[in-house]
């Protein structure tokens, strides 16, 4: 029978259901990420504090622009090297020791470059300083992102991107503080005050949990319970988080400390991770390959496009532009860091919301607008009258000010989360210290060759070359980026073919299930 318009018995079509809400964020795992983020603060200000420390130090040690240029990006092919082994370091010492061993590298470095008599010695504090950078850089996000719950992990592993712009701001508040202080001690004050936050980050760092999946690598699996049923939002997620890292390790789910399963994976740990970087680099199956081209072009495209050009030489864009003053171009200078440091939590917010593929396109789409207008109106400031080159200096501000908005809305963080989330467990950390170093390679790439480049084919010139580099990324981040957005960490890997597990988790499987075998029968003959 067909029911009427009052009909109100089962076949009546029902009202519709409003969506489930939230779950409210996890205070722990929140104060897991936030402690873990603050290692980002120490490159952010080792980045803008060399824009200001550059001009003093150029006339107080009487060095050239060359070697200012070699100076401010070195710090980055020496960060590359950091990034590399803090992947070794993170799965033999643990996620945690590894940022209290950044910190405290990069206290080294900072005192080393505060108290350095030459260039020489300056170099030295550098090498030191980039080594702690690429520990602190690589290990932050992925941490982050194996403590998150899938609900808050892209919120939760933008946070080394907000430390990171964070300490950017503070880089240009210390050059804006210590300008006025006599040229031979205003650059050494600005290095000195960066050996202060790791001191309190080293600490800090120590009060966290390991990451659950680093204990279950270890076959410390009612630690990693532990861990997990304090960073997630039910219980039953902590279970199911636990029961997909051992699925993925290779341990049978009913498995405890106990039992004979884990004490194999305990002596097979060695031998497990020697085949990742075959696996990553010479024989990567097709889902691998995939993920590398997705992560490897996302970091590359970061960089390429000249952000930490524009934070490193700002205070030469704005003399550029028409602001001529030294204090003025540092005071100047602070509204790209607060400017970053503004727009950056619009993407924290948005990235559990909307997506990482929407914010990323957003993104670099209007990075690619404002780099054109910023290079056209530079150089139409050579070309026409002095009369409107106020006009136009207003125009290359407010188009710099807009690209470094663009970036920290989205490609900024996104680019860490995005990347800290698409490998398998076992391939993650080297894969994402792959990224990293890529990632520093090319920002000391940009950094080291903007003021030569900018003297070849003029500041205009090099930023319309980054606005091409900006474009070509956007059809990229289009074509190749899959979303990963309500996928656990276990499962993002399926984005990028099918058998993934199978390909690339599935050979610590056998191995446990052969070892496993060798042990019954040898019982057997006894």
């Amino acid at each position: 029978m067909m029911s009427t318009g009052t009909d109100t018995t089962a076949d009546a079509v029902p009202v519709a259901v409003a969506p489930a809400k939230r779950p409210p964020i996890n205070k722990y795992a929140f104060a897991c990420a936030l402690l873990a983020s603050m290692n980002s603060v120490l490159l952010g200000y080792d980045i803008s504090v060399m824009s200001g420390a550059q001009l003093f130090m150029k006339e107080d040690l009487k060095i050239t622009d060359t070697q200012i240029e070699i100076l401010a990006g070195v710090i980055n092919i020496y960060s590359l090297f950091g990034s590399l082994a803090a992947g070794l370091t993170s799965d033999w010492l643990g996620r945690r020791y590894t940022m209290v061993l950044a910190a405290a590298i990069f206290f080294t470095g900072a005192l080393l470059m505060g108290l350095a008599p030459n260039y020489a010695f300056l170099m030295a504090g550098r090498f030191v300083a980039g080594i702690g950078v690429g520990y602190a850089l690589m290990i932050a996000p992925v941490y982050t992102a194996e403590v998150a719950p899938t609900s808050a992990r892209g919120f939760l592993t933008s946070f080394p991107e907000v430390f990171n712009n964070f300490g950017i701001l503070l880089g240009y508040v210390s050059n804006f503080a210590f300008a006025r202080l006599p040229v031979h001690l205003s650059w050494r004050a600005m290095f000195l005050v960066g050996a202060v936050p790791p001191i309190f980050l080293g600490f800090a760092v120590l009060a966290m949990p390991e990451s659950p999946r680093w204990l279950v690598m270890r076959g410390r699996i009612d630690d990693a319970r532990y861990v997990l049923q304090r960073t997630s939002d039910s219980p039953e997620e902590a279970e199911e988080r636990l029961l997909d890292i051992k699925r993925v390790v290779g341990i049978p789910a009913d498995a405890t400390d106990a039992d004979d399963v884990v004490a194999i994976v305990r002596a097979n740990e060695a031998a497990r991770g020697q085949g990742v970087w075959k696996e990553l680099l010479i024989n990567p199956s097709r889902p691998v390959r995939r993920m590398l081209v997705a992560g490897l072009g996302l970091m590359f495209i970061q960089q390429a496009t000249g952000v930490d050009c524009v934070v490193m030489y700002s205070p030469r864009v704005f003399e550029q532009a028409g602001i001529k003053s030294k204090t003025n171009s540092l005071g100047a200078s602070m509204a790209v860091g607060v400017c970053k440091t503004f727009f950056i939590p619009i993407s924290t917010l948005l990235l559990d919301r909307v997506g990482r593929r929407p914010l990323l396109l957003a993104s670099g789409g209007g990075m690619a607008i404002f780099l054109f207008t910023l290079a056209t109106s530079l150089l139409m400031m050579d070309r026409r009258p002095e009369s409107e080159s106020k006009a136009l200096g207003a125009v290359s501000i407010a188009a710099m000010l807009s690209f470094v908005a663009s970036f920290a809305s989205g490609l900024g963080p996104v680019a860490w989360v995005y990347c800290s989330e698409i490998y398998p467990l076992r391939l993650r950390a080297q894969a994402a210290a792959i990224g990293t170093g890529l990632n520093r390679l090319m920002s000391g790439a940009t950094t080291m060759s903007f003021l030569s480049l900018s003297h070849t084919i003029t500041i205009a010139g090099s930023f319309y070359l980054y606005a091409c580099v900006a474009t070509a990324g956007w059809v990229f981040m289009y074509f190749f980026l899959p979303e990963t957005m309500g996928k656990s960490l276990e499962d993002t890997g399926k984005l990028f073919g099918k058998d993934t597990d199978d390909d690339v988790d599935g050979g610590a499987v056998v191995a446990v299930r052969h070892e496993r075998k060798k042990s019954t029968e040898l019982v057997a003959q006894q």
